[in-house]
């Protein structure tokens, strides 16, 4: 019966339904553990996957595990090598579990007082604080450092030798380079040489980052950013009485006060007896002057505020300072007697009121300016640290330089403005106006401070409990004290110290409607008290300076005469650890009488009142904001047991609150939260030891509720503040440890606490997150309560710090019950020991992983988005357990089968949960790649500590579950890599892939590998060979892990266009080698050997995969680093070398097996895809950055460059693959790479010149001249190895050319071409080592004494003197690099020279084309495009016959008159057949049309697309014979595009501007009075040529230059032979008249330009400007020797022409302008008024009527005594006939432009139009009468002008 009631009763954990705990596992796992549910579920997957994601191919599924313990086991017992049993197993050292000793800085722990009794919750805070850690760590081998793998690194590293020796003497040449007799010989050199100085560790120097997962601190005190601060010298201009400091941090920002108050004084000895009456001891701890604030969150708003205080005397505060403003000490001969007697006042109230302090000064300083500008490491004052404008970035707390802060000004303190908010006004209007504000009245004085970063604790340091901190002082020096900080805002760091501080603010205290004489001097005295007894007062008050340390009572500073006084007094205290409902806080209000009145004797207080504040309120402390009211009569008895609200007594005020106050804790012990206290009591009641029914605050809980209630405590954990939560995170983890493992007996009735759901709250796991993964730290066994590991025998849990005796005690009396279900009965017995045994067995980690099994819900949702916590506890518990217990079974007997069904579960539901977050939410990607490391961490931990065999499967079992999920291959390939990677990173990689094991030695694979079934052409060894690469159903089965990464490595690799999976993918696969390159383990050649036989499958996925692989750049850069892209100096840009190919090629046991294998096999498949693509991939990977590691580069490169030579045996068509390795070794010496590699590199070059040069030289012809190329450009190499290296191989590819055809005109013009192209873009070459490397081609001749007699030396005599000849134009470009004019014309000349080689001619015409597009010539650029093309057509014209063609040059004058000079006439022009002329590809069709299409392109870039229309009317008929419509469509797009912009810019386009530039003096060399036309882009002002010019020949010539500012003759004779002089004019476009008939648009008359104006005003007096009767005008003509546009930007002047103009001719040529351009205005199509407007104000306004009308006065008034002045007075008549009528037209059309609001402007402009024509009427109809009289023609000569005037008179007169 009994049995029956107690299972009615219910139990104490939630009831569950009756099934077993299997067919629980069942309904949760699911059908996950089946392969074969697994493969049906695949497959039903894969047809019903969305179209958007990739079919799972059928190999991609996880193969079947070996049962590796039992394989092991049988390798092991048949003695089958020394090798398997010295590396099968795992170490014994491979766990540890340790007890750490809790970091304690304090000399001892901080704990309560002794000999009081502790209630439960105090004493686990305490037992937590101090009792040591119990860590369980998995070890792990650490790799050996980088820097003890790299010492020898500069063995391989080449030193440049840049000294220059004197003289063209020749390098020395390379030993052996034509003694070779045969190849074998050559090849087994070079072999030779790259195997020495090879590195053994490739990967070592390349090292990923580090798997190994770092192992946490343990938990610390928190601690901010520490500064220490020294007060040296307070000082005012008198010194007459003691002063006290006070120091404190404020955030203006928050609002805040950072940190608790720290009290010093400086007072002489004198001083301080004054006060000895009122301080009976003075302890060491308060003589400091020195402290450490905290600073956790920087802000440039924290303020170091200093109070100075002063003893209490008569009179206002601003009374008491007047002293300190007007008088100095320096002063004492006029002052001694006043301050003689301020000094006797001062020990007068000093003796009388001494206990007292009254406010004096403030100061403060923005101490995070300080630190910023120490930073900056300057000085500080307080002129520059007052205001707060810091910028926070700049201040390092940590690394600032020791500063001096000087502040010599004092604030007065305001009696009405005492409190923190008054303060935070001050502070923000100093920060806002940089400076103090007049009304804040300033007293002078010093305080100099020292601010110093903290690094170490300093010596006599106290902590601000004043426990002395380590390192002791060894003498008894002035202690430095810690200061606690009160952060600006929440910190997450759990408790780790017993802390129990209490902080009370008095802040107002409000007497003002009091109507008694006393209450204004009012003090109050407070008290901690623990009875009401006067004796029961506790010395628990912290002392301030040069006193006690520890004080009964404390007064707060009084304020003169004020009944509503402001309080900043801080009151700390210490709490005692036991507080009962009679400790409280009491409160004496005083009057203090200042002055002593003659009658009056003893005592100077009068009492007002009393308050008080039980410190505990329903058992919780006290603290926040509070209103108390004031007793007046003497306190009632058991007063402190109620609040001040109920006795009663007479109140001040009608019991109204006037006095108020705050209270802060700071305390490790109480919590401050009621969630988590009522949670910690209900907890300790379980615990036993209380009575019932139990109260918690108001509530009373009887014991049958108690279940009920700890419940509802548990969930409502979830609704507490986060910040105690985490401060408490260790207690309450060890509670919820507890009830999950512990039964609880309550009234007789035992259960576990099973529903995990109330913990489990989604905010409560991530307080785990944020105190950095606590579990990771955290202890799951705990010492006992002696310190120590609990025995076997006697340790009920694997967790929590509860008592195991006496859960031991509780759980014997009562009935066993199953924890896992408390409703199953148990079997009876009455044996204790038989309990004893059942109850040991339970272990955590099972409790644990059942529990997460069956939560459902939200418990379940946040268990597995949490699992990495679970997971942490799981394995902790596990390795406890293991170590304390197992250490010696056998793995498969370490844990129950029931934890494994568990485990598997667990792993098949968070695989599942992944699955579900990767299908339903893609937004919540991050949370899947969490959850999938986490689990991943998970099975790495299991593999050192259960079955491996049993961890395998569960690995299979993840990678086939994920398979199913219909997820992108991407995502599924990206998270199972990730898993495998953590996976493969363990320590014991090596033995889990049975590496030391043959393919013999593993079971039979159940069935045939591919390579078997598709091998029968091949011999069994060859079969055998190929199958080593194959990646077969065997090997992914005996080598489980490698097997499954590198199917991922596959499968990645073939993902086209997934840049990101395939980096993933091989940075995996590189992270493992390099992880055995750095192991200790495997430095024995049989080992490595055995290791790289993993890796062997690597070769065949990567020649699949080799046209998958991305190395664009954006997810493997091919190349390592583009050209162009990235920055140099960013590290992070730089990609990652190519591991792929380095994985292929590297590494010293793969390379003896590569090697035979290669040798071997006769696939030519094999053989040419490593030669041509993985190669070539990666040396480009292999490239030398700045960032990058020499060592390993030259080593990657070596092992590289040494299977080059094997390639080509290995070939049956070796033209094919010569080729192939050509372009390899010209990438070599592309790339930037080492001395070392390249001298390595020529090497290999040498020898296939020497073997193939037959080949090379027939077949290869394009790379053959890159090949000249490359090896000239390494010529020039400052480095004397690489250059000597180069010079060996030019000669030897010189001799091999003439041998095999007994000349070298090819490599001669190749060469030739070579160093064109160099000169002309490389930015790296060097002329003077050029030269060097030709001297020392030219000794390798003379020395080779087997071509003496033929005719080599002669013809390389001959090239050299050629390319010699090229580099003296080179130097002169070289010194006008700067001068782009100059340059120019020196690539003209080199390119003019070159008339007779149109190859290299082209060559420089291309090269001038880049240069003019890199400074935005545009047309230039086309210009020497198009001259390209008319040269590549007259030799097309030569060798072919087609209509569609060019017929040469000619077909292109219309684009330009200058094309003509590359018609080819002369006589020793090359003919185009010869060899090695004109081979290049331009000279092809395609290579015409591929140059005018860039030159179109161009001219439309220049704005010229008129000539875009010629140069595509040679293109087109090209593109129409050869039927290229597609050509043609996008031909005449672009043609319509250039005929839209022709008509939409219209007369907004803007051509050139030119100007003359003219060069005088010695100084200039060749151009000494040499004249040019310059052209300059459109609006371009004469300063800015003029400055530019003068800038650039100002650094050639310094102060000798001139520029001359006019347009004047220079006359040679007046000039300085010793300067320079450069004349600028702006000259126009000429056209004779007969041109502007043709020349209609704008375009035309900026186009085809040789002739140019510019005019020159003077008179005959010698001054440029005159009257307008003696104003004479010079034009000038220049003529150049080509048109403009041209392929430069300046050209010579061949030809000036200059006449005269006088007065008359100027006035007439001024009106006809004036005219032009009425005429134009008026005409427009769309007039512009403004335009209109401005030329009619010119012309008609009155402001400028003495223009027109003064010309018309001077030379029209009078006619002319001259008669040869008649026809120009004439036609001034005329022409001012023609402006008076084209102003009216301009007036007419105004008045049909104007708005309303301009009539009145019309009207003015219409009548000085009139006024000016009737001025100029009789001055226009003014005829001169010989100009129409009949004169009968002469006979005989006249001149011309003469001629030109009779006969118009006699036209007009018929």
């Amino acid at each position: 019966m009994s049995s029956l009631a107690s299972a009615e009763r219910r139990a104490f954990a939630l009831k569950i339904n009756r099934h077993s705990s299997a067919e629980i596992r069942r309904h949760f796992g699911g059908n996950y553990g089946s392969p074969q549910v697994s493969k049906q579920h695949s497959r039903h997957s894969s047809n019903a996957s969305v179209s958007t994601c990739s079919t799972v191919p059928q190999s991609y599924d996880a193969v079947e595990p070996l049962d590796l313990e039992e394989f092991l086991m049988s390798q092991l017992q048949s003695g089958d090598s020394a090798l398997m049993q010295e590396l099968g197993d795992f170490p014994d050292d491979d766990l540890e579990v340790e007890l750490v000793e809790k970091e304690c800085r304090t000399v001892r722990h901080s704990v309560p007082e002794e000999g009081v009794e502790l209630d439960s919750h105090v004493r686990d805070c305490v037992q937590s604080y101090t009792q040591p850690w119990l860590m369980s760590l998995l070890l792990q081998v650490k790799s050996p450092s980088l820097a003890v793998l790299s010492d020898d690194s500069s063995r391989t590293l080449t030193s440049s030798d840049f000294d220059l020796r004197s003289g063209l003497t020749p390098d020395p040449r390379v030993e052996g380079l034509l003694h070779f007799s045969n190849h074998d010989d050559l090849d087994r050199f070079n072999q030779e040489a790259r195997q020495g100085n090879r590195h053994p560790e490739l990967f070592a120097l390349y090292p990923p980052a580090d798997e190994i997962r770092p192992i946490p601190d343990c938990p610390k005190e928190h601690m901010g950013d520490r500064i220490i601060i020294r007060c040296q010298a307070i000082k005012f201009e008198i010194d007459i009485e003691p002063l006290f400091a006070t120091l404190a941090l404020y955030d203006l920002r928050e609002k805040k006060k950072i940190s608790e108050n720290f009290y010093c004084d400086l007072n002489s000895d004198q001083f301080k007896g004054f006060l000895k009456p009122h301080t009976p001891q003075t302890d060491h701890s308060t003589l400091s002057r020195a402290a450490i604030f905290s600073i956790t969150y920087p802000s440039p708003d924290i303020y170091l505020v200093i109070k100075i205080e002063k003893v209490l005397q008569q009179g206002e505060i601003s009374d008491c300072a007047e002293p300190y403003m007007v008088m100095k000490e320096t002063d004492s001969a006029k002052n001694k007697e006043k301050l003689e007697k301020l000094r006797n006042q001062s020990e007068m109230f000093c003796q009388r009121l001494g206990r007292y302090r009254m406010p004096f000064a403030w100061a403060t300083v923005n101490i995070m300016n300080v630190i910023s500008t120490a930073t900056l490491d300057r000085d500080t004052t307080d002129s520059d640290s007052l205001n707060g404008l810091v910028n926070s970035d700049q201040c390092n707390m940590s690394a600032f330089k020791p500063a001096t802060i000087t502040i010599s000004t004092f604030c007065k303190q305001e009696g009405d403005r005492l409190s923190d908010e008054d303060l935070f006004k001050f502070l923000a209007d100093i920060k806002k106006f940089s400076s103090l504000q007049r009304r804040i009245k300033t007293i002078p004085g010093t305080i100099r401070l020292d601010v110093t970063p903290v690094h170490d604790n300093p010596v006599a340091c106290l902590s601000t409990e004043l426990i002395p901190v380590k390192p002791l002082a060894e003498k008894n020096v002035r202690p430095v004290k810690e200061v606690l900080e009160f952060p600006s805002s929440e910190v997450y760091v759990p408790h780790s110290t017993y802390r129990n501080l209490l902080y009370i603010y008095p802040q107002r205290l409000n007497f003002v409607n009091r109507l008694t004489s006393g209450g204004r001097n009012i003090t109050i005295k407070i008290q901690f008290m623990s009875g009401e007894d006067p004796s029961c007062v506790m010395p628990v008050i912290f002392g301030k300076s040069n006193g006690p340390e520890f004080v009964q009572e404390v007064y707060t500073p009084v304020t003169y005469h004020n009944k509503s006084p402001d309080f900043y007094e801080e009151v700390k205290m210490v709490l005692p650890a036991r507080l009962t409902e009679r400790h409280h806080l009491l409160f004496t209000f005083y009057h203090i009488s200042c002055q002593q009145k003659q009658n009056q004797t003893g005592a100077s207080e009068t009492l007002i009142g009393y308050s008080w504040l039980p410190i505990l309120s329903t058992d919780r402390l006290q603290t926040g904001q509070y209103c108390l009211p004031i007793a007046l009569d003497r306190l009632p008895v058991n007063y402190s047991l109620h609040s001040p609200e109920v006795p009663p007594v007479k109140w001040m005020e009608s019991h109204k609150g006037v006095f108020n106050l705050e209270i802060q804790a700071v305390s490790s012990v109480h919590t401050q939260d009621n969630h988590l206290e009522r949670f910690f009591t209900l907890c300790h009641a379980l615990e036993g030891g209380v009575t019932f029914p139990l109260r918690v605050r108001e509530e009373k809980i009887p014991e049958n509720k108690l279940e009920h209630e700890l419940k509802l405590s548990i969930i409502s954990l979830s609704s507490s503040r986060l910040e105690p939560l985490v401060l408490y995170l260790h207690l309450v983890l060890d509670k919820l440890f507890t009830l999950i493992m512990q039964p609880m007996v309550i009234a007789g009735q035992t259960g576990t606490y099973r529903d995990m759901s109330p913990g489990l709250s989604d905010r409560r796991v991530k307080c785990g997150v944020q105190v950095n993964h606590p579990v990771t730290w955290f202890s799951p066994v705990c010492p006992g309560p002696g310190g120590v590991v609990p025995s076997t025998e006697g340790r009920y849990s694997t967790m929590g710090r509860a008592s195991a005796t006496t859960v031991g005690t509780m759980l014997l009396q009562s009935r066993l019950r199953s924890s896992s279900n408390p409703d199953i009965p148990a079997p009876h017995s009455a044996e204790d020991t038989e309990v004893k045994n059942i109850l040991s067995a339970k272990q955590f980690h099972e409790e644990l992983a059942l529990q997460i099994v069956v939560s459902t819900g939200v418990c379940r949702e946040n268990a597995y988005k949490y699992a990495w916590f679970f997971f942490e506890l799981l394995v902790k518990s596990m390795a406890q357990h293991v170590s304390l217990e197992k250490q010696d079974v056998p793995r498969r007997s370490r844990f129950s089968d029931r934890f494994k069904d568990d485990v598997t579960t667990i792993v098949s539901v968070v695989t599942a949960e992944i699955g579900t977050i990767l299908v339903k939410q893609q937004k919540e990607l991050e949370q899947a790649e969490k959850v999938n490391i986490s689990l991943a961490f998970f099975l790495y931990d299991l593999l050192s500590l259960m079955d491996r065999g049993f961890v395998f499967i569960l690995v299979k079992n993840y990678c086939n579950q994920m398979s199913t999920k219909t997820v992108s291959m991407p995502t599924l390939i990206s998270m199972r890599l990730e898993f495998l990677r953590i996976l493969c990173s363990h320590e014991h990689y090596l033995n889990l892939s049975l590496y030391f094991s043959s393919p013999a030695s593993a079971p039979v694979s159940p069935c045939p590998s591919i390579s078997s079934q598709s091998s029968s052409s091949c011999s069994f060894q060859e079969q055998r060979i190929l199958g080593l690469f194959e990646l077969s159903q065997e090997f992914k089965q005996q080598h489980y892990l490698a097997g499954l990464l590198l199917t991922e490595l596959s499968a990645a690799l073939d993902m086209e266009s997934e840049g990101l999976v395939q980096k993933k993918a091989i940075n995996a696969t590189y992270s493992l080698l390099c992880a055995h390159d750095l192991d200790q383990r495997c430095t024995r050649p049989d080992v490595r050997a055995k290791v790289a036989t993993l890796y062997l499958p690597l070769v065949g996925i990567i020649i699949d995969s080799i046209n998958y692989l991305d190395f664009t750049g954006t997810g493997l850069a091919r190349g390592g680093k583009s050209k162009t892209g990235g920055s140099d100096e960013d590290p992070d840009n730089i990609p990652p070398i190519n591991q792929s190919i380095a994985m292929a090629i590297a590494g010293n046991p793969f390379n003896t097996l590569a090697r035979n294998a290669l040798t071997n096999c006769s696939t030519n498949h094999l053989a040419s895809a490593i030669t041509t693509d993985c190669l070539q991939i990666s040396l480009s990977a292999f490239t030398h950055n700045a960032s990058q590691n020499y060592t390993l580069l030259n080593t990657a490169n070596i092992i590289v460059s040494s299977l080059v030579p094997l390639a080509v045996p290995l070939a049956d068509c070796k033209e094919s693959v010569v080729g192939g390795v050509l372009r390899v070794l010209l990438h070599c010496l592309t790339c930037n790479q080492s001395t070392t590699f390249l001298s390595h590199c020529f090497s290999t070059l040498r020898a296939l010149v020497v073997k193939f040069g037959d080949l090379l030289f027939e077949e290869e012809a394009e790379q053959c001249a890159d090949l000249c190329q490359k090896v000239l450009q390494h010529c020039s190499s400052p480095v004397d190895g690489n250059r000597s290296q180069a010079c060996a191989t030019l000669y030897l590819i010189m001799r091999y050319s003439f041998s095999s055809a007994n000349n070298f005109s090819r490599v001669k013009m190749q060469v030739t071409m070579s160093l064109a192209s160099l000169v002309g873009k490389s930015s790296d070459f060097h002329e003077e080592y050029l030269r060097r490397s030709l001297r020392t081609i030219l000794a390798y001749a003379e020395e080779d004494t087997e071509m003496q007699n033929t005719p080599l030396p002669s013809q390389v005599d001959e090239l050299l003197r050629n390319l010699n000849s090229i580099l003296s134009d080179t130097v002169k470009m070289r010194e006008f690099q700067e001068d782009p004019e100059m340059l120019m014309d020196l690539m003209y000349r080199i390119a003019k020279g070159y008339q007779t080689s149109p190859d290299l001619r082209l060559t420089w015409l291309q090269n001038m084309a880049e240069k003019h597009k890199n400074r935005k010539c545009f047309t230039e650029s086309a210009m020497c495009l198009v001259h390209a093309a008319a040269l590549v057509a007259e030799y097309l014209s030569m060798l072919e016959d087609h209509k569609y063609l060019p017929v040469g040059s000619v077909t292109f004058q219309n684009i330009s008159p200058n094309v003509l000079e590359e018609s080819a006439v002369s006589d020793d022009i090359l003919s185009p057949d010869e060899d090695g002329v004109c081979s290049g590809q331009y000279f092809t069709t395609s290579g015409l049309v591929g140059l005018l299409k860039q030159a179109a392109e161009l001219f439309s870039n220049g704005g010229l697309y008129e000539t875009v229309n010629e140069v595509y009317k040679i293109i087109m008929p090209v593109l129409e014979a050869h039927r290229d419509f597609r050509e043609l469509v996008s031909t005449h797009e672009k043609l319509q595009r250039a005929f839209d912009n022709i008509i939409q810019k219209g007369h907004k386009r803007m051509f050139g501007t030119y100007f003359r530039v003219g060069f005088y003096g010695a100084k200039f060399g060749d151009l000494d009075e040499q004249e040019f036309v310059y052209k300059e882009p459109g609006i371009t002002h004469l300063p800015e040529i003029s400055h530019r010019l003068e800038n650039f020949y100002s650094q050639c010539f310094g102060d000798a230059l001139e520029m001359i500012k006019d347009s004047k003759d220079i006359d040679r004779s007046k000039l300085d032979a010793n300067k320079a002089y450069i004349q600028i004019t702006y000259v126009e476009p000429f056209f004779d008249d007969y041109e502007m008939k043709d020349r209609l648009t704008n375009f035309e008359k900026n186009f085809n330009l040789r002739r140019f104006m510019y005019t020159t005003p003077f008179t005959k007096a010698g001054r440029p400007r005159g009257e307008l009767n003696e104003q004479y005008k010079r034009k000038t003509i220049l003529t150049t020797m080509h048109t403009f546009p041209y392929i430069k930007t300046r050209i010579n002047v061949i030809q000036k022409e200059e006449f005269d103009l006088t007065p008359i001719e100027v006035a007439i040529e001024d009106m006809q302008k004036k005219t032009r351009e009425l005429a134009v205005a008026t005409h427009r199509e769309q007039p512009d008024a403004k335009m209109l407007q401005m030329l009619l104000q010119g012309s008609v306004g009155a402001t400028v009527n003495q223009g027109p009308l003064e010309v018309a006065q001077v030379f029209l008034n009078e006619i002319p005594a001259d008669p040869k002045l008649f026809r120009h007075h004439n036609k001034l008549r005329l022409c001012f006939k023609e402006f008076i009528m084209r102003c009216g037209e301009a007036v007419e059309k105004n008045k049909h432009l104007i708005t309303l609001d301009q009539k009145e402007y019309q009207q003015e402009l219409k009548k000085n139009y009139n006024r000016l024509r009737e001025n100029l009427r009789p001055m226009l109809e003014r005829k001169i009468p010989e100009l129409y009289k009949p004169i009968k023609p002469r006979l005989g000569n006249r001149d011309s002008v003469k001629r030109l005037s009779f006969r118009r008179a006699l036209e007009e007169n018929s």
